[in-house]
């Protein structure tokens, strides 16, 4: 197998792997999981850098986005021969949030994954800084995404460098409620008290 995968060979089989998936009978009971999500999942440094953030009205697009990018993964995994690490593509924050939400929902995967012979690929481990939000225009993701499912969702796709902009502007209003570290750090009842 040849080490150069070009992205509209793994765009070729991510619209099989999608259609595949979506045909599965669970996939309705994957998308109402995930869009339940929100209520369990506190997000300090993802979801918040969509302007606007709405948990609710913004749960259908991410969902899309999310499982097109994982349908990129599972394809790039296949044709790597289990390479996890190049199988980890960039991609931008809030899609990465939402995979979070989607992996969540372990035992219907697992059924789904059986039935389909397809696995969902995610291993933070294996992203680039372990923080995501490494997305560029114009890389590898983007080609394969662009050749598989046409333009990507600019409302979701924020690249790495704006994704830190806003990141930093979150910074400085959490700070002030004693929220640091990106989230990992809170101690907003000693602010409070002060």
């Amino acid at each position: 197998m040849s080490t150069l995968i070009q992205p509209e060979a793994v765009a070729s089989r991510a619209r099989d792997v999608l259609a595949t998936w979506q045909a599965d009978p669970e996939w309705t009971r994957l998308w109402n999981s995930c869009a339940q999500y929100s209520s369990d999942w506190d997000d300090f440094y993802g979801y918040p850098i969509i302007p606007d953030y709405d948990a609710v009205a913004d749960a259908p697009g991410l969902f899309t986005e999310t499982t097109r990018v994982l349908a990129l993964k599972a394809a790039m995994y296949e044709l790597t021969g289990g390479d996890e690490k190049r199988a980890e593509l960039a991609q931008p924050v809030p899609v990465d949030v939402m995979s979070h939400a989607l992996t969540a929902q372990f035992t219907v995967l697992s059924r789904i994954q059986e039935r389909t012979g397809i696995r969902f690929v995610h291993a933070t481990d294996m992203e680039d800084g372990f923080a995501g939000g490494t997305w560029r225009p114009g890389d590898f993701t983007h080609q394969a995404y662009r050749a598989a499912f046409g333009p990507v969702n600019e409302r979701y796709w924020i690249d790495a460098e704006e994704t830190e902009r806003r990141r930093q502007a979150l910074d400085e209003v959490y700070a002030r409620i004693g929220v640091t570290e990106r989230g990992r750090k809170a101690a907003i009842l000693s602010a409070a008290a002060a």
